[in-house]
């Protein structure tokens, strides 16, 4: 018997990013958004007692569901931390080694997974559209160990060039790159998320990796939606929908507001372990 579930690209991201959430590592995500909503997400389905950090300081807080609408500065957003200090303290944690994850949003990412959370267009001075910039991502995606980075697979944002750097992946891509830059040995992306495909990197080149791609997509309209062509592995796995579980908390418990989930509605057929795309409908937020 068949069943058409409906989700859009975002609740999508959120959960692909739950999932590859461990409950002993500790994650560094900015004061709101995607990133965080996933933490939560997965605190309430798998990982009860993982800890996260906010980049304005706030360690191990104890949030209480649903999420409030606005985070930052709020009593909420800290409440029952094991410590509110300050960005400069949580960023020296990070330079300490004490941050296993950071999660964040990329505005563009290249092919060795450097992105951008400035602005789109020729010239910093005269920009097409400016964004909010990167706030603690340069340094999050700088010293954590491994960085998860999630994001909508659209052609405008997996671009060969930036149009400019707010945060380092691996650079130029060769070998030893982020440590001539400064930065700690054997750190860098470690997956790419999106509704339709999700990457790693290869250990070599440092190249962008096509790991796995939504059951209701191909790998050449995947690859379609990308400047640059990402190394392929012998096999490209499927990745699963969201459960109903998952939006079912997702939407009722941790994000009620739904201002937070906004995007492109996808609605599949699902029988058995088939899933079939039925429509894709309503314009994504223009990020």
């Amino acid at each position: 018997m068949s069943e058409q579930i409906a989700f859009t690209d975002t609740e999508q991201v959120i959960c692909s990013a739950a999932r590859l959430i461990e409950e002993d590592k500790l994650y560094f995500v900015a004061i709101g958004g995607t990133p965080l909503v996933a933490i939560i997400l997965a605190r309430r389905l798998h990982a009860p007692g993982v800890a996260y950090v906010v980049e304005d300081g706030t360690v191990a807080p104890q949030m209480p569901l649903p999420m409030p609408p606005f985070l930052l500065g709020g009593s909420r957003a800290s409440y029952r931390a094991v410590a509110w200090t300050s960005m400069n303290t949580v960023d020296f944690h990070a330079a300490l080694g004490y941050m296993d994850y950071g999660l964040l949003n990329a505005l563009q990412v290249d092919e060795f997974g450097n992105f951008n959370s400035t602005f789109v267009g020729a010239s910093y001075e005269r920009p097409a559209r400016r964004f909010g910039g990167p706030g603690g991502a340069n340094e999050i995606a700088s010293m954590c160990w491994r960085t998860i980075l999630m994001t909508r697979l659209q052609r405008r944002k997996f671009v060969k060039k930036l149009d400019f750097m707010s945060s380092p992946g691996y650079l130029d891509g060769t070998q030893g790159a982020r440590e001539r830059a400064g930065l700690p040995a054997n750190t860098g992306p470690y997956r790419v998320l999106t509704e339709a495909a999700i990457f790693d990197f290869d250990d070599e080149s440092h190249r962008m990796k096509l790991l796995s791609i939504a059951p209701w997509t191909t790998v050449d309209q995947v690859l379609a939606q990308m400047e640059f062509e990402p190394a392929m592995p012998d096999t490209v796995e499927t990745f699963e929908i969201p459960s109903e579980e998952e939006l079912h908390v997702l939407r009722t418990e941790v994000e009620t507001t739904g201002r937070g989930l906004l995007g492109e509605w996808i609605t599949v057929e699902k029988e058995g372990d088939r899933v079939t795309l039925v429509s894709r409908s309503g314009a994504a937020e223009n990020e």
